[in-house]
């Protein structure tokens, strides 16, 4: 855990010797008491170093991972096609997906053109159900970067089949932090800009002001008749995509957030 300009390990916070899921402390509530109890016992405790260049996957194991397809009116171009109208392309993938920060992207040899897309991330903070487009900050702990990979050839034989495109192993990235949501205003929110680069180029950049279902409205769809548990992951879609290929690096870059970068093999 950051805090003072400097990290502690959550297992040195007395109170907090036995946690070991993310799911336990993302809550808002949760967050602030942590940060209390560093503020309290900041003297007695010991620094960590951290190198954030290979930090773990902000998500539990079991976590679920949904994400919003055709997000942005640009990533609809990258595939020729409309976005839809009735609500954002969706899907659940396996936490099998999840890579740590500075791990390898592996190529599947089931597709000859994987994607690689930066995405803004909202972590779920409270068990949550039918949540209103208007009370969505309520829910949500924090925001975070992603990676998000697609076969892409395989989705434009056939549509359908995004779970099955976006399931390979290492097909996501979470990270490398979570920050706490109210460190951002509405406004602020709205400007970060979220960019996919590869080796160096910046491929598409774009903010969550361009989304065509904004924040809100994705937490109430995959809300809508469905139980979202702490530490659910709900990745809002890509101002682009790049192409990746064995040797390259990829990065997504949120602004005030983070940045994860991936070798490919």
């Amino acid at each position: 855990m950051g805090r003072h300009d400097a990290w502690f390990r959550l297992t040195s916070i007395s109170g907090y010797e036995s946690v070991t899921r993310i799911a336990d402390i993302v809550g808002v509530p949760q967050l602030r008491a942590i940060a209390a109890a560093v503020d309290d016992q900041v003297d007695r405790l010991e620094t960590v170093e951290v190198d954030l260049a290979v930090a773990g996957a902000i998500a539990d194991a079991d976590a679920d991972i949904w994400g919003a397809g055709l997000n942005y009116r640009h990533h609809s171009e990258d595939l020729n096609t409309s976005q839809p109208a009735s609500g954002p392309g969706s899907y659940l993938r396996p936490s099998g997906t999840l890579v740590g920060n500075g791990g390898t992207i592996e190529l599947p040899r089931q597709s000859t053109r994987v994607t690689a897309e930066a995405e803004l991330g909202l972590v779920v903070g409270r068990t949550a159900k039918n949540v209103s487009r208007e009370d969505w900050r309520s829910v949500v702990a924090g925001v975070t970067a992603v990676v998000d990979m697609t076969a892409e050839d395989v989705i434009r034989e056939n549509p359908r089949y995004i779970p099955w495109a976006k399931g390979f192993d290492t097909f996501c990235s979470l990270g490398p932090v979570l920050v706490g949501l109210d460190e951002f205003g509405d406004d602020l929110l709205q400007s970060l800009q979220i960019t996919t680069v590869r080796n160096g180029e910046k491929i598409a950049s774009a903010t969550p002001a361009d989304m065509k279902y904004d924040l809100g409205y994705l937490v109430e769809y995959f809300s809508a008749g469905r139980t979202l548990r702490p530490g659910t992951v709900i990745c809002t879609g890509t101002p682009g995509a790049a192409v990746i290929n064995p040797g390259d690096t990829v990065q997504a870059v949120v602004e005030h957030v983070g940045t994860l970068t991936h070798p490919v093999r």
